[in-house]
């Protein structure tokens, strides 16, 4: 099992969301505020950025990244998102790379995003949701 998330309501119609570790985030259908579709999304590129980085780092210089874009196509009917297209932007115009640099590069990036990224290994793959209610009263 990972690490425990939870969400509680607001007073004001949005949602936090906590793990035990301290992390949290505010979400919600208001302007302003991810909904849980976005989340979807970010958890995507988050994922792509975190398992890039250390090829990006490894080529351009310490604190350097890639920018990750996430676009999705929703189903209306199914009510879901049928998938994803994931933009990753890496800017190495001060690198002075050559083409065959560069290519290493993409080909590094991609290696590492397929082997590391846990959101899109989830996501490529069927993935049962388990779901109980529990009704204190």
């Amino acid at each position: 099992m990972g690490k425990r998330l939870w969400v509680e309501r607001n007073k004001d119609g949005s949602w936090d969301a906590f793990s035990e570790d301290g992390a949290h985030i505010k979400f919600g259908k208001g302007r302003g505020q991810f909904t849980p579709g976005d989340l979807m999304k970010i958890a995507l590129a988050g994922c792509a950025a975190l398992s890039s980085q250390f090829a990006v780092e490894h080529t351009l210089g310490e604190g350097k990244g890639a920018k990750i874009v996430v676009d999705g196509t929703y189903d209306a009917d199914s009510d879901a998102y049928i998938g994803f297209d994931e933009q990753v932007e890496i800017d190495a115009t001060e690198a002075g790379l050559s083409d065959e640099d560069v290519d290493k590069l993409k080909e590094r990036v991609t290696r590492h995003i397929d082997k590391g990224c846990t959101v899109k290994h989830t996501y490529v793959e069927p993935t049962p949701v388990r779901m109980n209610v529990t009704i204190k009263h």
